[in-house]
Order: structure tokens, then sequence, then C-alpha cells
């Protein structure tokens, strides 16, 4: 399922523990770890020092993931943290990025000048966010987002691919509506028709999708309450935002400013939060 794992590693963070729990499953355990460590751009005076900081805190975390040093692809790269984020999930083909975060809000994340918000908004490959606020559990139940589109069949499958092998695991798929219109007589609502799709979806991968139809007026506070109400361990979730190719060398403001609903998913819900997006067409 996941070959090529970069873990973007800052030395503090819960984003250790979620490729533990990842390692245990089996569509990961024979993926490769790529882990890097971005030393800013500084004078030369304090280049080595920082650089053999850098490469003592790889070490250190390899040694807390329990994994074998010539096993694991130890990176470090000095520049601008984000755009170095990007760069080498590219260099590599990496299928997932694992990040850590503070959880900053939209305009605090721009006015901190935050990574991981940034990766999220550009990346167009799955990123797994893990923000430090919240407990790392075991994954035994994912949610994922019902959405009839294609990037949202590619989270289906992907979360499909992760729980079918998990003893006991189990899968929701939520989809929410701003508002429930009723069908006439007979007929069958466009979510519980997304959702009855869906299901057989899942059946084709071997896995038993729950469905869950849920009414909110925002949907980003939908996808949480749901994750909290099947307390969810891990939340996949599909986007369709616009694709900021104009913004790579400016963080997309309109977006990150403006109603993204999995930029309120990133800040609010309690697990640990899977982005998919459509990729790029050249």
């Amino acid at each position: 399922m996941f070959n090529n794992l970069l873990i973007a590693d800052s030395g503090k963070g819960h984003v250790e523990e979620m490729v533990k729990m990842l390692r245990d499953l089996p569509g990961f355990r024979a993926a490769r770890i790529n882990l890097l460590h971005v030393v800013p751009e500084q004078n030369k005076s304090g280049a080595e020092e920082h650089w053999a900081d850098a490469a003592q805190l790889l070490a250190q975390a390899v040694e807390r993931l329990g994994l074998n040093p010539s096993e694991v692809n130890s990176i470090i790269r000095q520049g601008d943290a984000k755009q170095t984020v990007l760069k080498v999930a590219e260099e590599l083909n990496a299928d997932l990025i694992v990040m850590g975060s503070r959880g900053l809000g939209r305009l605090q994340s721009i006015l901190a000048n935050s990574t991981s918000q940034y990766v999220f908004q550009l990346s167009t490959r799955p990123m797994l966010l893990v923000r430090d606020d919240l407990y790392v559990r075991h994954i035994n139940r994912l949610l994922v987002t019902i959405d009839g589109t294609g990037v949202g069949d590619d989270a289906l499958r992907l979360a499909c691919e992760m729980i079918r092998d998990i003893p006991g695991g189990q899968l929701t798929g939520v989809h929410v509506a701003r508002q429930d219109i009723t069908p006439s007589r007979g007929a069958v609502s466009k979510g519980d028709a997304l959702l009855e799709a869906a299901v057989q979806r899942a059946r084709g991968y071997g896995v038993a999708l729950k469905p869950l139809h849920i009414t909110a007026n925002d949907i980003g506070r939908g996808v949480c309450q749901a994750a909290k109400d099947t307390n969810a361990d891990l939340v996949v979730i599909a986007s369709q935002d616009r694709r900021p190719l104009v913004a790579r060398g400016l963080v997309d403001l309109d977006k990150l400013l403006g109603g993204s609903v999995s930029d309120y998913i990133r800040v609010h819900a309690p697990a640990p939060v899977m982005l998919v997006r459509e990729p790029e067409r050249s």
C-alpha cells in the first residue's frame, strides 16, 4: 500500500508515536522510512554545529523508533523547511508525508510561518498530520469522508487498504450534507446513494463500511463531530481545494483565510488527519 514514507522530524511532538502505530499495520511494515531534518540557512560560523545537532536528532529518532539505522534513509537539508519538505517529497516520489503540527488556525499559521500548514496546503501527495495536542492511539477505527468524487474514491481506497488487515478494525464512511432534502416517496437521497455506492466499493476491497449520514450547517464541523462520535483513531479526508499552481512561491492566502473544509478539520479533528488530494495534471 505505502512503500515510501517521508517523515519530517523536528525532534518534538507525536510524529514518532504515529510512525510506530503505522508500522504495526500490515500495509506499512515493508515501507521504506525516509527521515528528514531541515537545517535553517545560516552563516558559516554556526553551520557545522547545526549539522552535527541535526545528525544527532535523526540518530535519536531512529533509536526511539526502534529501527535499524542501515534501513533508514536519514536526510539533512539546509534551507526553508516548507519548500524543502515539498522538494524532497518530489525527489523521493514519497507516497505519504508524515508531519507534526501545533494545530494553529489559518491566520495564526500564516503569522507563525507554519511549515505543516504550508505543506498541507500545497502538497499534491497524501499527507498525515499529527497535532501536538492529540493522544496518538493504535489504529482500530477509521473515519473516511464520502463525497462521490474521484479523489474521494482514492481516499476510500486508502482507508480500506489500511483497515482490512486489522483484526476487529472498523471503518465508517461519513457523508455530511448542509441541508437534509427529503426525497420524494420511493426515491433515495443523494447522500444515501453516495453512501450505498461507497459500501459497495468497500465491499470490493474486502471491507465492511458502516455508512453515516449527517446533516450540518458546516461540513468541517460535521466531520469532526462524526470523528468524535465514532471515537475515530484516524480521519481520512479528500480535498478538492483549488490546485495552488500559482502559489508555489506564496501561500494561497485566499484559501488559508477562507472557509477551507480540510483546513478546519486539520485544526479541530479529535484524531490525526490523513489528507488525500487529486494529483495535478501536467
